[in-house]
């Protein structure tokens, strides 16, 4: 099956004590703190790692200031990671660190690492109970705010590139690593998916701002209200909202976007399509919209209800 999920993100940053603040607003697990970094966990056992801009660990960023350096991703087996080092061995230096992390960089330069991981275990909440006509699933019983937030997993990353290269940069993890390429957006950039996931992308490179830089990570919340309120309690604690509630025109999955201090941003998103094998690869020759749609308001800032 090869790649499975993603593992690890790991940021450089100036300003830890901020980004600290930042992910645990967001609703991830401390898992582990210090002067120089900090681990988060998600219920699945992924780690978001927050460290100092000149940490050994990190490899060089692709851009100035805080930014993403770095993805590991989970390989079911021993044999299938075997075969993925050994074509990333045939152009670049691969080495392993103490964990048993193995480090590379791609063609433009951010930092890819390979682990072998067992599955999670995590069982996830059931989702809310929805009614419609003709298909009641909720008798006698209101809803209530489903209460502070907590991201069920990372489910995707987006990273920019530059347009020169663009289908080398693709390729890389196509041909070295096993990713499936699932809607390539002429204009804009290529959706990928691993192996051994269903959802419509794990993966994004994005050429349309022609420049290396991190565009966001994407954490998976149970479902429409938690997205809703997840991004009411990041503005409420004074982060800055980078993109109104919608629904994504590619992957259909609904979104709320905030700056990240750590760099780029990150995304809530729930529902997105899940696809298998014969969703094949779609080429989009124009660029759809950015979303089905996106809230919005005719009532003007301060206007009472």
């Amino acid at each position: 099956m090869g790649v499975q999920r993603i593992e690890s993100v790991a940021y450089g940053v100036d300003d830890l004590e901020t980004c600290v603040r930042f992910f645990d607003d967001l609703g991830l697990a401390l898992a582990e703190r210090d002067d120089t970094h900090a681990v988060f966990e998600t219920p699945v056992g992924q780690t978001l790692q927050l460290r100092a801009p000149d940490d050994p660990s990190l490899p060089p960023a692709v851009e100035p200031g805080n930014t993403l350096r770095e993805v590991v991703w989970a390989v079911d087996t021993e044999q299938e990671l075997a075969g993925m080092l050994d074509r990333l061995r045939a152009d670049r230096e691969v080495t392993r660190d103490a964990r048993g992390v193995w480090h590379a960089r791609d063609l433009t330069g951010y930092g890819v690492g390979l682990v072998v991981a067992p599955p999670s275990a995590y069982e996830p909440p059931a989702p809310r109970a929805a009614n419609t006509m003709g298909r009641v699933s909720r008798w006698n019983q209101g809803l209530s705010s489903v209460g502070r937030v907590r991201p069920l997993r990372m489910c995707h990353v987006a990273l920019n590139i530059p347009k020169a290269g663009r289908r080398e940069a693709v390729a890389f993890y196509v041909e070295r690593l096993g990713f499936i390429p699932t809607d390539v957006v002429e204009p804009m950039g290529v959706f990928m998916r691993v192996e051994g996931d269903a959802d419509q992308h794990n993966f994004l490179l994005c050429h349309r701002p022609d420049r290396a830089s991190v565009n966001h990570v994407s954490f998976e919340v149970p479902g429409f209200d938690h997205v809703i309120e997840g991004g009411n309690y990041m503005i409420s604690q004074g982060w800055q909202e980078a993109r109104k509630l919608g629904r994504h025109t590619v992957g259909s999955n609904v979104f709320r976007f905030v700056h990240a201090p750590c760099g780029g941003r990150v995304e809530l998103a729930a529902d997105m399509d899940r696809v298998d094998d014969s969703y094949g690869t779609r080429v989009h020759e124009t660029a759809p919209p950015h979303h089905i749609w996106t809230l919005r308001s005719s009532r003007t800032e301060g206007e009472k209800p």
